[in-house]
């Protein structure tokens, strides 16, 4: 049977989903995902939350909990951040799970037994002050490679270099800031170099279908040569070692993460009440079935993907490796890199608290569809996120429809025409000109059109052979492009057929043939309808909740991508007239709102304003330039049009300011009337929604996003604050 198993990065769960994560992995695993199960092959589309290793432990420190409660905070919110965006995964499991730990362990025991592992005395960092060895993200200094400082203990991030955590220069512990010694430890260490070969045939047999960076990055280490890598490292936090005498050590996530994909297909059965080892049947050898595994990723995960876990497939033997691997390069925020230290970027979780329902989950889908870093960084702004929704999104589909739809409402009483005279068999011939067009590789839509034999003529106008030839155009050019994982091509055909469908509409003119040639109109109408759902389909793949709201309009039942319809080829259904004569067509709700200038000119400043770092030392001289006053709040009003800003009118003693504050979610103008705040009294004057805001107010931000102000106990006007 035709499967194709698709997995999708494992989320570090340190932390939210931010729209990088999302361009470079999740919506393009999504899109092909959905892709497919519209054209009838079995899919399983695999993802989890990566809940081990030292990052969790860090960031356990820093927000002064357990390493458990870290990922018992963040995997949930990004679990349901992930539903609000529309990512249609069969599993979206964790690697804290027991399923996970035996699996494992399982492969660990294995290794050991195929003499895979051996026992090394090894040197490595301790921390005195904290006793304890150093696991890699413990220890930083400057790379042995290209000598820049803030390495990591395993990894450079500025040149990419890999080594032993001994090799580091200047090595600090990021727990006590003193030099680590160094002292022998017990580790596992995995004979990488067993597989050098294996890995080299395996690499170069896709060297006519892999990205150039995939490739590229993956001879870069086997032209190094693979080593013995340690497999073990001393934590508490991770998955115990299965041998006696290693309390205190554990798994390396390096071979335990990559495994979680094999353990959620596990999740993935016994939540569905298979048989054990249904997930052998994802992950056993092909064998000549039609059976192929596609694995999502960023590019900082390229060789964990191609070397790592194909290396550990190996091991155990049997078992199916990645057939393609399209990795994405970076995703940029106004020319900038994500970052969380300098609060540079978007939070999924944040953008669906701003811009909340699936309508707008949406239009960050498409937008970030037509901007995917394939090739490679891309760029998300603003201003563009929202040319996307107004000039695209809402102008071309959504004009469309809304236009079809209010037509057929006020001439055809919300149904699809019946046809008559003329035209009574135009759905045969319709069905007749896609089998023509099926019987040849076409290299132009003109050429199609072109070579349409007289008969069709009869029928079909010159606007109507353009429409039907752009359906099945579009249909079998997008598809390609979606085998090919070119997924930005794939969205401009797709809008492709929505211009196709506007440019018809406009062309044909039905408000001028309702009066003259009323089986004309009849005719165009018809047409228009079977377009109307051929969108709900084309488009399903990237604005999968407006696509299901329009093939409902429609009265059809949603094909969507988001289960598996086996045997169901709904993408053919795109170039065919799938609707009845009669049908009842209702008009769907505004799938498209434009968005104002004033809430993207909002965002903007929200963002410059937001976007220093959280942590930079200044000293008591320029503390002292910064003005602290008292203030009395005597007038608040609400800034039209805006979600966040309140304008209020505050009393110094000596003189009344003007100031906008954005903390409209948390409090209502009414209730700010008298309060005794804080601001920043020598604040350049700065432009917010065309208003001059002539200070700043001080509040506070609590961990679960609500926000209180400054409010100084004593009730004086003006004095300053120190």
């Amino acid at each position: 049977m035709a499967k194709t198993l698709i997995t999708a990065a494992l989320p570090y769960v340190n932390s939210y989903i931010h729209l990088g994560h999302l361009a470079g992995a999740y919506l393009p695993a999504d899109m092909y995902a959905r892709f497919l199960r519209l054209t009838g092959r079995e899919v399983l589309f695999v993802c989890g939350s990566d809940e081990h290793g030292v990052a969790i432990t860090i960031s356990a420190e820093k927000e002064k909990t357990t390493p458990q409660g870290i990922i018992d905070k963040y995997h949930p919110m990004n679990e349901q951040a992930f539903a609000g965006f529309g990512m249609s995964f069969d599993i979206y499991s964790r690697t804290s799970l027991p399923t996970h730990h035996e699996t494992a362990k399982e492969f660990f025991k294995d290794w050991l037994k195929k003499g895979l592992l051996i026992e090394k005395e090894e040197p490595q960092f301790f921390d005195e002050s904290a006793n304890m060895f150093l696991p890699d993200r413990y220890v930083e200094g400057i790379c042995p490679n290209c000598k820049k400082d803030g390495a990591r203990g395993d990894q450079c991030d500025s040149c990419g270099a890999t080594y032993e955590q001994t090799a580091l220069i200047s090595p600090k512990s990021v727990i006590s800031g003193k030099t680590p010694i160094v002292k022998s430890t017990k580790h596992w260490y995995f004979k990488m170099g067993d597989f050098q070969r294996q890995l080299e045939d395996y690499i170069e047999s896709h060297s006519g279908d892999w990205k150039d960076n995939v490739l590229q990055q993956s001879r870069s280490w086997l032209k190094q040569g693979l080593n013995d890598r340690a497999a073990t490292r001393d934590m508490k936090w991770g998955i115990q070692v299965p041998v006696d005498g290693a309390d205190g050590k554990v798994i390396y996530v390096w071979f335990e993460a990559v495994l979680g994909y094999i353990s959620a297909t596990k999740h993935w059965a016994q939540n569905n009440g298979l048989d054990e080892h249904a997930w052998k049947d994802w992950w056993s050898e092909p064998k000549g079935e039609d059976r192929n595994y596609v694995a999502f990723l960023g590019k900082d995960n390229i060789v964990f993907h191609t070397l790592i876990f194909p290396m550990l497939l190996m091991s155990k033997g049997d078992m199916i490796l990645p057939q393609y691997v399209p990795a994405n390069e970076f995703l940029n925020f106004e020319g900038k890199k994500f970052s969380k230290s300098n609060n540079w970027g978007i939070f999924l979780r944040d953008y669906q608290q701003d811009f909340p329902g699936e309508s707008n989950a949406d239009i960050l889908r498409y937008a970030l569809a037509t901007n995917l870093p394939e090739t490679k960084d891309s760029d998300f702004t603003w201003k563009d996120f929202q040319a996307k929704t107004n000039n695209e999104l809402a102008a071309i589909p959504g004009n469309f429809i809304n236009r079809v739809t209010q037509f057929l409402t006020k001439n055809f009483d919300s149904k699809v025409p019946t046809l008559s005279g003329t035209y009574q068999h135009l759905t045969e011939d319709w069905k007749k000109l896609m089998h023509f067009f099926d019987q040849q590789a076409w290299s132009s839509k003109d050429e199609m059109i072109a070579s349409i034999p007289s008969e069709f003529k009869q029928q079909f106008n010159d606007h109507d052979c353009l429409m039907l030839a752009s359906l099945h155009w579009g249909m079998t050019i997008t598809a390609q492009h979606y085998h090919s994982f070119r997924l930005r091509d794939a969205v401009m055909e797709t809008m492709n057929i929505a211009r196709s469908a506007n440019k018809y509409f406009n062309d044909a003119e039905p408000w001028k043939s309702i009066k003259s040639h009323h089986d004309e109109c009849e005719k165009t109408m018809f047409i228009c309808s079977q377009v109307l759902h051929a969108l709900s389909i084309v488009f399903a793949p990237i604005i999968p909740h407006s696509a299901r709201k329009i093939a409902e309009s429609c009265g059809k039942e949603a094909y969507i991508g988001d289960h598996n319809t086996i045997g169901l080829n709904a993408w053919q259904w795109i170039a065919q007239p799938v609707l009845s004569e009669g049908q009842y067509i209702q008009q769907p709700p505004i799938l498209f709102s434009k968005l104002e200038d004033a809430v993207i000119e909002e965002k903007i400043v929200s963002m410059e304003q937001e976007s220093l770092p959280e942590e930079e030392l200044i000293s008591i001289e320029d503390f002292k330039k910064v003005k602290l006053r008292t203030a009395k709040i005597i007038e608040a009003e609400a800034v039209p049009k805006s979600e966040k800003l309140v304008k209020l009118k505050v009393d110094l003693g000596n003189e009344q300011r003007q100031i906008l504050a954005g903390i409209a979610k948390h409090y209502t103008p009414e209730a700010l009337i008298g309060k005794t705040i804080v601001i920043v009294a020598n604040l350049k004057p700065a432009k917010l929604m065309g208003m001059e805001s002539q200070g700043m107010l001080l509040a506070a931000n609590a961990e679960d996003g609500s926000l209180g102000l400054v409010i100084p106990e004593i009730d004086a006007i003006g004095s300053e604050v120190r």
